[in-house]
Formats: structure tokens, sequence, C-alpha cells
């Protein structure tokens, strides 16, 4: 079974919409089961009913008007069980029931089996066949796989409105302009869509239209000729080496790229209004989906070829495009996965919000959204993002919602909320010069987490006492190659001098996991146990010691620097950073002459292991600072980036509670500064609990920093202690915010813990 599996996967995959889905599905089970009906049932929402939505076998006329409740047939058994019904006799089951409209009394033996997205019973996949026997297990078997490979689909079609569609195609589902994801910055943004997308990557070129025909027509022709030339130029390079037969294959090439193949179509779509990148890559997707639904294996391998092909021109395209792209003054960036590079070319103050497909709450991109202060929302994967350039967009950074051309209604609602935003923007400015302190009186330093120049301002109007996290990476993703050291040290020095006296604490380059440069690519399967942080550094200590020589030498005669080390997990990492760091120190001060002060070290508690030798790493250093957003992801065995398994990451887990409790206890233990620098901080409840557990430096992204002073200005430390004391002895993550967000809601700290959001009247997908 193992082949029609693999056949059918790829003919869903490659299948232009939902409704040649479900076709192919009920055609290829029933031929590769050999059965006389293979049908699907749907979930019409509206009438809490499995519709029947597609078939072979019974009479196609009964699509659309078949109908079962969880309480009805067989159907309904398998749903309302959720788990697979297997029948030797179906007739004669008490939940048998007939509708003479479909044809299916010649039919005995039934099997049908669940389709389950994220628990959720969305459908379900039957087979039927005349003679009365029972499927065996590894029929039954291949029919929940196919099952399991559908639910993705089918899930994806009830984001986008096509499920609802196909339920009930006499009703008017309307147009799908809601859109969720996971909220990572908070705020609205309003405003037009601008498109960015990966280089060469057929899928991500969105779907934009231009008036210059011909000169579209002009980038197209060029695009070929240069592929026509790279083609040639390969062959020859080429013979010798490769048979005539495989060599034959480059001639193959180079007629689709003539004008009556595939070059004709595109021009075709060009003449319509198309760029020509959108041309030729609806185009090249159109044939690989021709070419991987054909019967012929050796057919169905070409696939890969057009899909080579379609790459090596669109290369070509996006070399040759001509206008830089335009960013209007509201700008909703949006991409399939937005990261640090995108940025480069936008000007700050025109972006009003970020959406990604990718990523998620605590993705890289999701963290420069929550420190510029823009609103965003990570792991938008039913978005048509391709689809959306120019278009109305409201984001939504509150809860995650994405609104694609509301109605002026839904608009104006969202305009009055972020007005009431910016009114509450403005009132916190009053607290800006306001000591931050408790309520009793004590202490509390808020610093801030920054990485970009843009921050920078933005954190000494917020008066930030520092920055708590420095991002030495930003520098390096902007960059086409690693920066000199002498690079390095300008933009350090910058940094230094700019918060002057207060201290700054740089972390070591820390890349890997969901932070890949473009010239230092690190392919791992999994990326986030892997080769990251500290790893990398002290295996290339020659970019190690280039940094922290730039940033030592940038300190010199300001003296406020502090250095980080980024996922440390044993001491035997320190021990080894130390040395390093010693040894630049003794290099520039005796050898070279610089007059620098040595600077404080520290370590970031973001593995399980840092958090249970504590005591051991506070022995090496100056400081030890824990980084919620990874100790969170390392405990909870959650990939922060992984939307599936979002709602698993909680930054109330009992479990972080009382690891962040042991860790502060522990530096105390070796009279050790201890600081928290991770998401969690900003977050005005978040910034309640960590009080109330013992931490006394917070760092943050600045848009948060007088949100969470205002909070901590009015309760009591005391408080605050018995606040965590209380929540740590609860058993789940949603009763701890629950019973936060019951203590919290009083006057004054409820509208700075939870944002108003108008009711949405569009329809959510």
């Amino acid at each position: 079974m193992l082949e029609p599996l693999r056949r059918i996967v790829q003919e869903v995959n490659a299948a232009p919409d939902f409704s040649a889905v479900l076709e192919i599905i009920v055609e290829r089970v029933k031929h590769a089961m050999h059965t006389g009906m293979c049908s699907v049932y749907l979930l019409d929402r509206a009438t809490n009913r499995y519709v029947l939505s597609a078939t072979r076998g019974l009479l196609p006329e009964s699509v659309g008007k078949v109908a079962m409740t969880p309480d009805e047939g067989l159907v309904g058994l398998v749903a309302s069980r959720a788990e697979p019904v297997n029948l030797e006799h179906a007739e004669t089951h008490p939940r048998f029931a007939y509708f003479p409209e479909t044809g299916e009394e010649k039919f005995s033996s039934f099997l049908g089996a669940p389709i389950i997205h994220q628990r959720d019973v969305l459908g379900v996949l039957v087979v039927q066949q005349q003679e009365r026997r029972r499927f065996d297990e590894s029929e039954e078997a291949f029919l929940v796989t196919i099952s399991a490979q559908l639910a993705g689909v089918i899930a994806h079609a009830q984001a986008t409105g096509e499920l609802a569609r196909t339920t009930s195609p006499e009703a008017d589902a309307g147009p799908a302009n809601i859109y969720a994801g996971i909220a990572s910055a908070p705020g609205v943004g309003i405003g037009r869509a601008v498109v960015v997308s990966s280089p060469a990557d057929l899928y991500a070129v969105p779907k934009r239209r231009s008036e210059d025909t011909e000169g579209e027509l002009e980038l197209f022709r060029h695009a070929l000729e240069r592929t026509q030339a790279d083609v040639h130029s390969t062959k020859n390079d080429l013979k010798g080496i490769l048979s005539t037969e495989e060599l034959e294959m480059f001639d193959v090439y180079l007629r689709m790229l003539e004008d009556n193949s595939l070059g004709g179509e595109v021009i075709a779509l060009i003449r319509d209004g198309f760029t020509a990148q959108s041309a030729w890559s609806q185009i090249i997707i159109e044939h690989i989906r021709t070419f991987t639904r054909m019967e012929s294996e050796y057919l169905r391998e070409r696939a890969s070829d057009v899909r080579d092909l379609g790459r090596r021109v669109l290369e070509h395209l996006q070399q040759t495009a001509r206008p830089v792209q335009v960013y209007p003054q509201d700008t909703i960036l949006i991409g399939e996965d937005l990261a640090a590079p995108h940025l480069a070319a936008v000007p700050f103050d025109n972006i009003r919000a970020m959406v990604s497909v990718r990523g998620s709450h605590n993705s890289h991109m999701a963290i420069i959204g929550r420190s510029m202060g823009i609103p965003t929302v990570m792991g938008a994967v039913d978005l048509p993002w391709a689809e959306l350039e120019g278009h109305l967009v409201i984001v939504d950074g509150h809860m995650g919602h994405i609104l694609i051309d509301p109605s002026p209604e839904v608009e104006r609602a969202y305009q009055e909320v972020f007005r009431k935003e910016q009114d509450l923007a403005a009132d916190l400015l009053g607290t800006r010069d306001e000591p931050s302190v408790t309520a009793s009186g004590d202490a509390i330093s808020l610093w801030v987490n920054t990485g970009l120049r843009v921050d920078t301002k933005l954190s000494l109007e917020m008066g930030a006492a520092g920055v708590g996290l420095y991002r030495t990476e930003i520098p390096f993703f902007l960059q086409e190659r690693f920066p000199s050291e002498e690079e390095q040290r300008v933009i350090y020095r910058d940094q230094l001098t700019m918060y002057a006296p207060r201290p700054v604490t740089m972390r070591t380059l820390d890349i890997g996991g969901d932070k890949a440069l473009p010239y230092f690519p690190i392919k791992e399967e999994n990326p986030f146990l892997g080769w990251r942080g500290i790893r990398v550094t002290l295996d290339h200590p020659e970019i190690f010691l280039a940094q922290v020589r730039a940033m030592m030498r940038a300190s010199e005669g300001i003296d406020n620097l502090r250095i980080l080390l980024p996922m440390i997990s044993s001491v035997q990492e320190v021990d080894s950073a130390l040395a390093l760091i010693n040894r630049v120190y003794t290099e520039l001060t005796v050898e070279e002459g610089y007059r620098i002060r040595m600077p404080k070290v520290g370590v970031m508690i973001e593995v399980p292991a840092a958090v249970y030798q504590a005591r051991e790493l506070a022995r090496r250093v100056d400081f030890l600072s824990v980084g919620t957003n990874d100790l969170t992801q390392y405990l909870l065995a959650v990939d922060r980036n992984n939307p599936r398994v979002a709602a698993l990451y909680h930054a109330y887990h009992p479990a972080l509670l009382k690891a962040l409790r042991d860790v502060v206890r522990d530096a105390a233990a070796m009279n050790r500064e201890v600081s928290v620098c991770g998401e969690m901080a900003g977050d005005p409840m978040g910034a309640v609990l960590l009080v109330g557990l013992g931490y006394r430096t917070l760092s943050m992204s600045a848009s948060n920093l007088l949100r969470v002073k205002a909070v901590l200005r009015q309760l009591k430390t005391a408080e605050m202690t018995v606040i965590a004391a209380r929540v740590c002895e609860l058993p789940d993550a949603s009763d701890v915010k629950a019973e936060l967000q019951r203590t919290l809601d009083r006057p004054g700290i409820a509208r700075l813990i939870r944002s108003d959001r108008p009711v949405q009247q569009a329809n959510r997908h």
C-alpha cells in the first residue's frame, strides 16, 4: 500500500483546489483498495451535520443532499467515537441508516475512518463493498493514514472558507476575510499589504499586476535568453561526462522555453496584466501539478525537471526586476517567512504591522516586532499571503487576527481601538520620569532588550536604566558576510556611547536554531538541539575573539560594557569562554596599550541544565540572566516556531515558575546579580510574578517598559510575593493565568494588562 499512498499524497499536494482534492481522494482510494465505493463526509458547522461531499460508487446526485448528525447513521458513529468502525454486514448494525437517494443498498461491508485535526473531527472517510467481509488490518491502517493526510488539507479549507462553501453550496459563505495566527506583538495596525518573497521560490511569488506590459515582456524575454544561454553552457560543459540520452534533457529544457511552449503561455498571462515573475510562477506551478498527476512514473519524475527550470528562469527575473519595491506610509509587511533582512529596505516609520505565515510568538521576528513596537502576527498558516499585495489589511496583534478588506464598519471600530491605544501610550508617558519602584518603595531596575539602532532612541525615551540584552547577531544579519572587527567596533561603540553611563549587556553571537545567517547557513534536522549559541563561537574562536576584541575596544573610556554568554549548558563552556575573554583583555591592555576596565561577564540561563547548575555557574561569573523564551521551550519540549504546538507554549507553566524560583534563590546564595531578559519580563502580569519571586532587574522590549512600570508602582512587594507563592502551587498554566487576571482585575491595573477590541463582525476563518 506504500506506493498508492505516496501517489495519493503527491496528487493531493499538487491539486489546484479543494474540490479537486476530494475527487482525487475518493477516486484513488476506491481504486487502491479495490472497493465498490469511497465517499467523504465533511462537517458543516452551521448545522453540526456530516455532509456527503464527494463519492465514487454512490449516485452523484446525492452529493450535498445526504447528511447525518453525530447521533445518526454509521458515519455519525465514526464521528462520535472518533475512531474507525469496521463492519462485515453494515445493514444489521443498529446505527445503520438507509438513504435511498445514494443507491447504497447494494453495499454490505463498511469501513469508516474519522478525519481528525487537532482533536477536532472534521469529517469521515468511508469505503464499502458489495460482498460481506471484514476489512483486514492493513486496509484499515491504510484508510486511517489517508484520513490523517487529508485532515490538514480540510483544516486549511476550513480556514479559507472553502469547506463552508463545499458543505453548504447553496449558502453564501461570504469572503474569507479573517485569518487566525499567533499574537506575537501587541497593537493594531491598519494599512496596505506589501508582500515580500524569498529568492527563486516559485511558491513565494506574490500575484502582482503591472501596467507596463511591454516592460514586463522585455524582462521575461531577457530572462529566457539568459536561461537558454545557461542551459547551452551547462550542456557543453557536461559533454563527455553524461551520456547522449542524459544530454537530451537539456534540449527538452530549451524546447520548453520556446514561444510555442511554456514561454507562450507566460506571454499570454503577461498580456493579461500580470508581472513576468507572477505569470511565470503560475504557469510553472500548473505544469508541475500536471506532471505530478500523471500515471507514468517516468513522467511524474519530470515534475522535478519543470521545477528546476522554473527556478532558473525566476532567478534571472528577480535579478533583472526593474523598480525597487515601494513601501507606502501605511505598509503592512507580509511574507511567508519574514526575517531581519526583509526590514533592511523598509523605512521604519512606514511599517504599521508585520505578518509571517511561519514562526510563532517567540520567533526572532516576533521579538523584533515587540522590540520595535510593531504589531506582529506569526504562524498565519492559512493566510493566502501571495495574493494580498495592495489589499487593505488590519492586523490585530492582541488576538492574532488578520482582516483582509474589512467592511467600513469594522475598519472604523479598529480605528477607534488604535486611537485608544495611542491615548494610553500618551498617558503612560507621564510615568517616564517617575522612579521605578513598587508601591512599598522597593527599587526595580527596568532595562531594555535591543539590537536595532531604532530601538535605542525608543529605549532612551522610555527611561530605560540600562540594556539587559543587546542582540549582536542583528548587525550580522544585515551584512552579506561576517563583519570585520573594526566594523563591529563602530557599531558597538555607538551603542555604548548612546546609553552611557548606563550599563549595556552585549550577548555574544547567538546564531543557530531559528537564526541562521544567510552567508553561514546551518542545516540540521533538529536545530534547536544542535549547533547554536556558544557552541558555534567556541568551535570558531576566530569569530568569538574578533567579537570580544571589538566589544572591549569599543568600551574604552566608557566602561559600561557587560558580556553575556548564550546557550550555556556546562561549566566547561564557561571556562573555555572565560579563557578566551581573559586572553583578549591581556592582549589589548598589556600588549596593545588600551586602557580598558575588565567588563563583567555573565551567562544566560536558558536550558534546564543551567537551571540545575546555577550555583556552579554563578561561582565563575559576575551575573546570571534568565532567558525565559528558550527556557520555556526546552522545559516544555515545545518548538516555539511551530504553529502546531504553539498552544502548548505557556509562559506561566508551573514548571517554569519553579525553575525561576530556584535560579533566583541560587544566585542570592552566591551573592550574584540575577535578571530576566526574556519576553516574560515585558508582560505586566509576568513582571508581577517575577518581582514576587525575587527578581529586581527586568529587561524587556522598550515598548513595554512604561506599561510594566505603571503596574509595579501600584503593587506592594509583599503583595506580589504572596501572589507568586500562591500561583506556584497551582497545577496548570491556565490556572495560573486565570488567578493572575482575577487578582489584578482592579482599577488602574486592568487596562494595562488587557486590550479591549471591537466585536468582529467579519467572517472568521
